[in-house]
Order: C-alpha cells, then sequence, then structure tokens
C-alpha cells in the first residue's frame, strides 16, 4: 500500500501554513472535549495534499489512534460513487436519464402518492409523473429513509424492516420491490427528500450492466483509480486498521455505538444487498483519489471514468427551476445545510455562497456521511478537503461549517 503523505509546503499552492493549523487546534479540542473519537482531515490544493493531520483515537477502549491508513465507514459518500457508476452507464448509452425506473425495475411502475391518514391506513392517489432515473441521482423520486422519523411513510419503511440499512434477508432487488410497495411522499421532479434513492441507483446500475454492484465498483470504479482499501466490506486481514463506530450520548459525547459489536462483526462479511447508498469503507488516501478523478473532471494518473463535460453536467444544480434545497426540501435529514446549495446528480452544489453565510465558491460540490464524515471539491480554488471520523449522527456537532470557515481563510494567494 502506498503511503499517505504531505506532498507539497502549503505556501507552494498558496495556503499559509501557521492558518492551516488553526484546523488542528480547533478540532483537537473536539477530542478534549469528548466529542468526537478521533479524526483525519485532508486538504489538497491543485492536486497536492497540503495538510494531512490525525488526532484521538479510531478505538478509545483500546487506545488505538487514529493513523492515515484507517479504514472507516463512509455511509452516503458510497452515492457519489453510485453516481459516477451510474454515468458511465450513461456514457456507454445505457439508459436516458429521462428513463423510466421501471424499464429497469418493473416494480415502480404505476406509483401511487399519500395524499394522508396514518401508517396502519394511507391515503393515497396515482402519480402523475412515473419515477425517472434523473429524480434517483436528485433526490426528487418522492421516496424516504426509514430513520427519518418524520411522516408515516418513514413508518412504513421500518415496517417493512428498513429500520437502519437494507433489510438483512433481502438482497438488491428484493429490497427495490419492497420499497416499490409503499407510497411515494410527492410526485417525483416536485420537492427534494433524502432517501434511499441512490440504493435504487445502485440496483438500476446492476441491471443496466449485468453485474452485481459491489463487483461494478470492483472492475469498473474501485481497481482503475487504485482503491484498494474501498470496498462493502473488510478483508480480516485489515481488521485492525477499521475504526470503531461512535455515537453522541445525551450531553453530546462519543460513546462506543450501542450497535458496534454486530456492525463489527457485519463489517467482514459480503453484504446480501450491496448498498450504494451507504455501504462502503473507506479510507484517506482512497477517497483523496476519487476526489482528484472529479476534480480533474473524471480523469486521474491517466485513467479516465467520465468524460469532463459529464462531470460538469452532474455537477450543476438540476432541481427543478433552479431551486436550492431551502426551497425545495422537505425537512428530512441532510448531509449539508440547505441555504445557498442545490443538488447535482449526485452530489450538493453551491450557487449562492452569501446565503449559507459559510465561506465557499460557487460551484462547490459536496456531500458527507452519517458517520460526520465530509468531503468537498472546490474547481475554482483547485482545492480538495476531506474529514473522516466515527460519531453519528452527523448533526450531532457543527463540523462542516467550522471546517470551511477554517480551510479558506488559510488561503493567502
Amino acid at each position: 500500500m502506498v503511503a499517505l503523505e504531505i506532498e507539497v509546503e502549503p505556501g507552494e499552492v498558496g495556503f499559509d501554513a501557521d492558518r492551516l493549523r488553526r484546523i488542528d487546534r480547533h478540532f483537537e479540542d473536539y477530542v478534549t472535549t469528548g466529542k468526537l473519537p478521533g479524526w483525519l482531515v485532508l486538504v489538497a490544493r491543485q492536486g497536492k495534499i497540503a495538510h494531512l493531520s490525525t488526532h484521538g483515537m479510531r478505538d478509545i477502549e483500546s487506545g488505538k489512534p487514529v493513523e492515515s491508513d484507517t479504514l472507516f465507514r463512509i455511509y452516503s459518500m458510497t452515492k457519489p460513487i453510485t453516481s459516477v457508476a451510474a454515468m458511465m452507464l450513461y456514457e456507454e448509452g445505457a439508459f436516458e436519464l429521462t428513463d423510466p425506473v421501471s424499464d429497469f425495475i418493473p416494480s415502480f411502475a404505476d406509483m401511487s402518492v399519500y395524499t394522508g391518514g396514518p401508517a396502519r391506513n394511507p391515503q393515497t392517489r396515482p402519480a402523475t409523473e412515473p419515477i425517472r432515473i434523473w429524480h434517483l441521482l436528485t433526490h426528487t423520486a418522492g421516496l424516504t429513509y426509514a430513520f427519518n422519523y418524520l411522516h408515516p411513510l418513514d413508518e412504513l419503511h421500518r415496517r417493512a424492516g428498513f429500520e437502519f440499512g437494507m433489510a438483512p434477508d433481502l438482497d438488491l432487488a428484493a429490497c427495490c420491490d419492497a420499497w416499490a410497495e409503499i407510497p411515494l411522499l410527492f410526485d417525483p421532479g416536485t420537492r427534494w427528500n433524502y432517501s434511499v434513492a441512490t440504493d435504487v441507483l445502485g440496483r438500476v446500475v446492476e441491471v443496466a450492466s449485468g453485474q452485481r454492484l459491489d463487483e461494478f465498483f470492483r472492475t469498473r470504479v474501485l481497481d482503475p483509480l487504485g482503491m484498494t482499501d474501498t470496498g462493502f466490506q473488510v478483508d480480516p486481514a485489515d481488521a485492525d486498521r477499521l475504526a470503531s463506530l461512535y455515537s453522541a450520548d445525551p450531553q453530546g459525547k462519543a460513546r462506543l455505538h450501542p450497535k458496534h459489536e454486530q456492525m463489527y462483526d457485519t463489517a467482514f462479511e459480503p453484504p446480501k444487498a450491496p448498498s450504494g447508498g451507504g455501504g462502503l469503507f473507506s479510507s484517506a488516501r482512497d477517497y483523496h483519489r476519487f476526489q482528484q478523478m472529479l476534480l480533474r473532471r473524471g480523469e486521474l494518473d491517466g485513467v479516465r471514468l467520465l468524460g469532463g463535460r459529464t462531470v460538469d453536467f452532474m455537477t450543476r444544480n438540476h432541481l427543478p427551476g433552479g431551486a436550492d434545497l431551502e426551497t425545495l426540501a422537505m425537512g428530512s435529514f441532510s448531509e449539508v445545510a440547505n441555504a445557498g446549495k442545490g443538488f447535482g446528480l449526485g452530489f450538493s452544489v453551491v450557487d449562492d455562497p452569501l446565503a449559507a453565510k459559510v465561506l465557499s465558491s460557487k460551484g462547490e460540490f459536496a456531500w458527507g456521511g452519517l458517520a460526520s464524515t465530509a468531503f468537498w471539491v472546490d474547481p475554482a480554488e483547485d482545492l480538495t478537503v476531506l474529514f473522516l471520523t466515527q460519531l453519528m449522527p452527523s448533526s450531532t456537532h457543527p463540523i462542516r461549517p467550522y471546517l470551511h470557515q477554517l480551510v479558506y481563510q488559510a488561503l493567502a494567494d
């Protein structure tokens, strides 16, 4: 394995080294006060790593520190990889973005929309629009997540066995069929709601390619990019590198997640239903390579996954009427603040840096994961940033806005 290390002096790529160290001082306090078990931060500019730091523990109980090769559950940071996989097939003519999802998953034909009533007796009407592939990519399909706990339809997902993640006894095809039996929150294309849409997209990838999602990822995305640490399971030989999973107690302190043991054991087993919405494990080196491919508009080290214009297209705001998430989202859990941000084909996209009141650039695209991980790519500044830790949920502490302001204030060119 190639070691991850700083590749350039900060000043050579426009950073003030002393100001960059403010990132470490700020987040070291998160560990000292017990908010986070430990973390890794990587900042790169012009394709070179200018800042790489770790602090705290990957496993508090055994005293093992976070190291540059620690493995993390990246949860929803899987979604951009699934979106890239789907768009690779799009480039090959496997589908059009306007194709109905039912062309690939017949159970999604003739969907109904919730109009009222409790979960035990929901009232519905026929949907006015079929779910199309672009709806899956943009979370405008009308689907939801069991863990949202905001709507009767969320409860229907829990009743179907999707309390957290995939239903344990179903393969991906069966999961999609189960979701298709649940009414939609709204007519596709009219609102935004964080959901299992990317898991459904993963099934579209399977059907369109004729490969299981994990096999498509390995042969078409991960191996070509040299992402050797990334997959839907952890090699038992790497068990010691896997960070433990923590959740916040009522005081906001990191405590071992109640289901950690169960989730640790299953980390080494191939999943029956690979989750394109949240199932990957990865390392900082691997995800950094994925970010660099995106920054370079689809190419890295001579390997091209996507055409440059496709990446440009994916990272524009595709929400109806150019609306931002603040306007169109239904209030569900999200991995970003909503003001000033639209949504592209797999990423949040900054349309108005002023609206969010956080330092950023127009055109920056990003996403995060349930265990407080986060990344962004800023083409305007030739910048990528990665933050890895293992605390659920990601809304526990304000990590991402502080990380933004601490990175951008360090730019001195």
